[in-house]
């Protein structure tokens, strides 16, 4: 068996065209889009993710601000910002970028942030709505990015056994919450694994979809999927590899070359789920655009 790919670029590529249509639709009335993106410090690979991001509103006319600020900045300068970005009404939505400088905690940065402007999703009122199936609110784009795919790809996850592999707040507990939702898209039944998982396997091996989402190199492999199943690989992680122009190589959670062999259906990495975050995180964006324009 030869599993097929879900090609995340190519998915992401289809909804930024659609996207792109959208976004011409709210500039003839007079709304055009805009996204900020809030950088404390010089982290290589936040400044890659904004870079990406803000080619991705490029493409769609989505109007991208930065904010780049020092890795000194004091948690009051921070806050600041995110008042200022609050209160400025082209700023349909933004992200503070993730991970922080330790001296600012990020839980109170994320309370700051306008819930109306949160197109990560990372609120507790954004959270808390997810969570009672209240689609008011934004989704997050990671676990949005999975779900869209999978819809795209025309792969129907009601009534299926889908295994989450982590429970972060940023993948695993959102994805469940989006999962178990009775509505087009989801209504599926979800285990949710961990560390504390006894027998993680007894567990993958009984699922139709199974989301690795752990942060480890090649941890699901072929022994632990059921033949056929579907499976979901959100991790990104380096290794190094000397052959290699930039001395390391991505590579996912699953162990692609074996897990491929066995599944029906797999996402790379790259190329798989990190193309959909970046598009969920434009939907959030016209999606916050439009409300302004109804307003």
């Amino acid at each position: 068996m030869s599993a097929r790919i879900l090609d995340g670029n190519e998915t992401a590529r289809r909804l930024r065209a659609q996207m792109a249509q959208e976004v011409a639709q709210l500039a003839a009335r007079g709304v055009t889009p805009g996204l900020g993106f809030v950088l404390v410090g010089e982290n290589p690979a936040s400044q890659a993710y904004i870079r990406m991001k803000k080619k991705a509103c490029a493409e769609v006319g989505i109007l991208s601000h930065n904010y780049e600020l020092p890795a000194g900045t004091t948690q009051a300068g921070l806050l600041q910002l995110i008042a200022q970005l609050n209160a400025d009404p082209a700023m349909d939505g933004y992200i503070v970028q993730l991970p922080l400088p330790k001296h600012i905690d990020e839980t109170t940065i994320i309370a700051a942030i306008d819930p109306r402007k949160d197109v990560d999703c990372f609120h507790p009122v954004n959270v808390g709505k997810l969570c009672i199936g209240d689609t008011d609110g934004f989704f997050p784009c990671t676990p949005y990015g999975v779900v869209v795919l999978l819809q795209e790809n025309g792969i129907d996850v009601a009534g299926a056994h889908v295994v989450i592999m982590g429970r972060s707040n940023i993948v695993g507990k959102p994805l469940a919450n989006l999962l178990v939702q009775k509505r087009a898209g989801a209504n599926a039944t979800v285990t949710l694994c961990h560390t504390g998982t006894r027998d993680l396997a007894q567990y993958t091996r009984q699922a139709d979809i199974v989301v690795a989402a752990i942060g480890r190199p090649n941890t699901l492999t072929a022994a632990m999927v059921r033949p056929g199943a579907v499976v979901v690989d959100v991790g990104i992680n380096r290794v190094d590899d000397p052959g290699a122009k930039a001395g390391y190589r991505l590579v996912g959670d699953v162990d692609f070359a074996g897990v491929s062999a066995v599944a029906g259906a797999i996402t790379p990495v790259p190329g798989g789920i990190g193309p959909m975050t970046i598009a969920m995180l434009l939907r959030n964006a016209i999606r916050a655009a439009r409300c302004r324009g109804a307003a």
